[in-house]
C-alpha cells in the first residue's frame, strides 16, 4: 500500500527522523497561509500523487514569494501530471504539500527494501541523489552500494560503510548511524516493503534531512497497521482494483485487451505469458484465490465485462478448492447486470468440471470451450483480434457517416 509523501514524513517524524516542516492543503489560499506560518523566504510546493518523477513533470515548484506560492498551488491543484510511473493517462493532483525551503549542500539517495534475493532487509545508497538516480543505476552502477542487514538492527560498521560511500565526513558518521537506525526501526515496526529518501540531503548547517520520502507498506501486513491503513487515498487507486479488493480478489489492471480470470497466482502468470506468446496482451491480472465464493466470482465477471478495453475474456480454472460449478454460477449471476458483450473462452478442469459445463450450456450462453491452456489462449487472442477489427470497421463507417466515436475506446488504448 502506498501513502503520500506528507503522510510518510509524518510517520518518519514520529520515529525522530529529521524532515522539513510542512503541511498539506487542497486550497491555493490555504497554501499561502501555510507558507506564511512556516516563515522564511523560500518555499517548495509539491504535488501529492502516488508516483515518482514529479520533479521532471513540473510537480515540484520552488517559490521565492507568497505570490509564487499562490500561483504554483493554483497551477498544480486539478492538473494532471504525466511521469514515467503514471503512464500516458497521468494522475490528477488533488493535494499539494507546502514545505519550508532548506539550504542544500549535498544530495544523496537512500532506500530500504525487502531484499528477496538475500532474504533480508537491505539499505541501498548512492552519493548521486536526485531526479536522475535511474540513469545513475543504468550508467554507473558502481555508484550504488547495497548493504544487507541482519534482523532489525544495524551495526556501526554497516552504517559506516554507507556513510563512507556517500562521502560523509567522519564527524557526521555518528549522526548518520542514528538516522539509519531510526529508518530501520520504522521500516520493521511499520511492515515496510520500500522506504525511499530521494534525496536525503546534507544542509549547509550540517544537518541530515529527508527532503523527499516514499513509503510502501506490505499489503499482506496492513491488517496489523491500522494507522497506516487509515491513510489510504482511494483517489490514487485504480477503482477496479479497489472494488476487487472488497471481495477478496487479487486484481491488477494492465494495458492489454484480454480479460483474464484464473485461480492461483502461478497459473495466472502462466496464462498472461501464453497470451503474449500468442500475440496479444492481458488486460489484467485476476486471481480469484482458493476460498472464493459465488459472490466474488460474480464480481470478477462484472469487472471484466464492465471494462471497455476488454475485447475478449479468458477463464482458466483448475478446479480444486475452487469448484468449476461455482465459476459457472458466478457467470450466470454476473450477466444479470453485465451482459456478455465480448467473446468468452472457458477452460474448466477439475472438481465439478462437467457440472460447470452443463450449467453454462443449459443457460444457452455463447461460450467457446478449450481443452487446454494453449488452445484457450489461441481462441482468446483470435476472438479479441476479431472484436478489435469489428470495432475498427465500425469506427470507419461512423466517421464516413459523420458520427462521432471515441477513438480511444475503439482502438483499445488505455490513455
Amino acid at each position: 500500500m502506498n501513502i503520500h509523501e506528507y503522510q510518510a514524513k509524518a510517520v518518519m517524524a514520529s520515529f525522530g527522523i529529521p524532515v522539513p516542516q510542512g503541511k498539506m492543503t487542497q486550497s491555493a489560499d490555504e497554501a499561502v497561509a501555510i507558507a506564511e506560518s512556516l516563515g522564511g523566504s523560500v518555499w517548495v510546493v509539491k504535488a501529492q500523487i502516488h508516483a515518482g518523477g514529479r520533479g521532471k513533470a513540473g510537480g515540484v515548484r520552488l517559490c521565492c514569494s507568497l505570490d509564487e506560492v499562490r500561483q504554483a498551488a493554483a497551477d498544480l491543484l486539478g492538473a494532471v501530471l504525466v511521469t514515467k510511473q503514471t503512464g500516458a493517462s497521468g494522475k490528477r493532483v488533488n493535494r499539494i504539500y507546502i514545505e519550508q525551503g532548506l539550504n542544500i549542500a549535498s544530495e544523496y539517495y537512500l532506500s530500504l527494501l525487502v531484499d528477496r534475493e538475500r532474504e533480508c532487509i537491505s539499505f541501498v545508497v548512492s552519493p548521486d541523489g536526485g531526479m536522475d538516480i535511474e540513469q545513475v543505476a543504468s550508467d554507473s552502477p558502481e555508484r550504488i552500494l547495497t548493504v544487507p542487514v541482519g534482523g532489525d538492527a544495524i551495526s556501526e560498521q554497516e552504517s559506516g560503510m554507507m556513510a563512507e560511500h556517500l562521502g560523509l565526513e567522519t564527524a557526521l558518521q555518528p549522526r548518520f548511524h542514528t538516522l539509519a537506525t531510526a529508518l530501520l526501526s520504522m521500516f520493521c515496526e511499520k511492515d515496510g516493503a520500500l522506504l525511499e529518501l530521494n534525496p536525503l540531503i546534507l544542509t549547509k548547517e550540517g544537518n541530515l534531512v529527508a527532503l523527499d520520502a516514499k513509503f510502501v507498506v506490505d499489503d499482506s501486513a496492513i491488517y496489523r497497521q491500522p494507522e497506516i491503513a487509515a491513510l489510504r487515498d482511494p483517489d490514487e487507486e485504480n477503482p477496479r482494483e479497489s472494488e476487487a479488493a472488497e471481495f477478496g480478489l487479487n486484481y491488477i489492471a494492465l494495458d492489454g485487451n484480454i480479460g483474464c480470470m484464473v485461480n492461483g497466482a502461478g497459473l495466472a502468470m502462466a496464462t498472461m505469458d501464453i497470451i503474449q506468446l500468442k500475440g496479444d496482451k492481458p488486460a489484467n491480472f485476476l486471481d480469484v484465490g482458493g476460498g472464493v465464493t459465488v459472490e466474488a466470482v460474480t464480481e470478477a465477471f462484472r469487472l471484466l465485462f464492465g471494462d471497455a478495453y476488454v475485447k475478449a475474456v479468458l477463464v482458466n480454472i483448475f478446479g480444486g478448492i475452487v469448484r468449476c460449478d461455482m465459476i459457472a454460477n458466478g457467470l450466470l449471476e454476473a450477466i444479470k447486470t453485465h451482459p456478455m458483450r465480448v467473446p468468452v473462452v472457458m477452460r474448466l478442469v477439475g472438481t465439478n468440471e462437467q457440472e460447470g459445463r452443463r450449467i453454462v450450456k443449459d443457460a444457452g450462453l455463447d461460450v467457446r470451450w478449450a481443452d487446454d491452456l494453449d488452445q484457450a489462449a489461441e481462441f482468446a487472442v483470435a476472438a479479441a483480434q476479431a472484436e478489435q477489427a469489428s470495432l475498427s470497421r465500425c469506427a470507419t463507417e461512423s466517421r464516413s457517416d459523420g458520427t462521432a466515436q471515441s477513438a480511444d475506446r475503439l482502438q483499445g488504448g488505455r490513455t
